[in-house]
């Protein structure tokens, strides 16, 4: 696999998004909304509109939904809404938890609708698509521990959900759900949950607050200032999202927040699946934690570039050959995962 400088490259555009950007007049740039709650109309249009338009080609068949609601530690109660094939497999199904993008701040379960449809249908995976509460109502470490005591409820309820997690257990999750995946991950780790995860799908996932990069990997930690400027997520978006989650300063070291520099490390890591968007600000901490994964500790890891294309692309430009690629690779990637176990 081609190390981190070789990818430096990624940032040049893409030709098919610059050409989808030329038709629709615009760039899309989250940084240029006035607020939160225009983001939040926004991201659930958008996310509808990408699920209509690529769920129509997909050929997905025999999914069940239903909603649940699931009490957290707090009392308070949020939607997991879960995905099981019509027929129910012989002996249970692998099971998938789902979290999430957003920037722990905007989204819902119409994010992940797509995927999980797509992984029950083609995989016959029961799914769990978890609602985790908001900021800046709710902030660092809501979400968090949202995520991980819905993953607890979705283990024990494994059953009669349909699942059987001795056929796989993966965590997944877009963006701010991909840093959720990453801190579930090394709890249900360090708190010797049984069984053990055995699969996380990191989709372009924050992992660090660019301000705690070890000095060990600063040198490779180029795309927050190479992608400060780029479409959908650049960095003032990034701030707009960590200023509303975690807005004090000191929080931005913890582990439930920069899961990349936990301080049990990162032995026993489930073999990782990463998406990674060549012009996004977030790029070189995903780049940079894969490789740590698979040359320092051993780990499997398997790994999809989407070179000149920025963060979220397929959510706003679903009309992309990229975008239906990423959507396949992310199939397919889970499958790889499931094949690990």
């Amino acid at each position: 696999m081609a190390e981190i400088q070789d990818w430096m490259a990624t940032a040049k555009p893409n030709p098919e998004w610059e050409e989808w950007c030329k038709a629709a007049g615009q760039v899309p740039d989250i940084g240029l909304f006035p607020d939160i709650a225009s983001l939040r109309k926004w991201i659930f249009d958008a996310k509808v509109a990408m699920t209509a338009a690529m769920g129509a080609a997909s050929g997905m068949t025999g999914v069940r939904e239903t909603d649940h609601q699931v009490s957290m530690r707090d009392g308070h109660e949020i939607l997991c809404r879960t995905y099981q094939p019509n027929h129910d497999s012989a002996g249970g199904s692998p099971l998938y938890v789902m979290f999430h993008g957003g920037g722990f701040c905007i989204g819902g379960v119409e994010n992940e609708e797509l995927l999980c449809r797509l992984l029950t249908s083609k995989l016959g995976m029961v799914c769990v698509n978890v609602d985790y509460r908001l900021a800046p109502e709710h902030v660092f470490p809501t979400a968090a521990n949202d995520c991980y005591d819905a993953t607890k409820w979705a283990a024990e309820n494994a059953t009669s959900l349909g699942a059987d997690m001795s056929k796989g257990f993966v965590i997944g999750g877009t963006s701010a759900g991909g840093n959720l995946t990453a801190v579930v991950t090394h709890l249900w780790r360090d708190r010797n949950h049984t069984p053990g995860i055995t699969g996380a799908h990191l989709m372009i996932p924050a992992l660090v607050y660019h301000e705690y990069i070890p000095d060990k990997y600063k040198k490779d930690f180029k795309s927050w200032e190479q992608n400060k400027d780029a479409p959908i997520l650049g960095q003032k978006a990034c701030m707009l999202f960590l200023n509303n989650y975690v807005p004090k300063a000191e929080d931005r070291k913890d582990p439930l927040f920069s899961p990349f520099i936990v301080a049990s490390g990162h032995k026993k890591h489930p073999p990782a699946y990463f998406q990674v968007c060549g012009m996004d600000p977030l790029r070189d901490e995903a780049m940079i934690f894969e490789r740590l994964l698979r040359e320092e500790e051993g780990v499997k890891t398997k790994l999809n570039m989407y070179p000149g294309l920025p963060h979220g692309f397929w959510s706003v430009a679903p009309q992309l050959k990229a975008s239906e690629k990423f959507v396949q690779d992310s199939v397919k990637g889970v499958e790889w995962l499931l094949q690990q176990v």
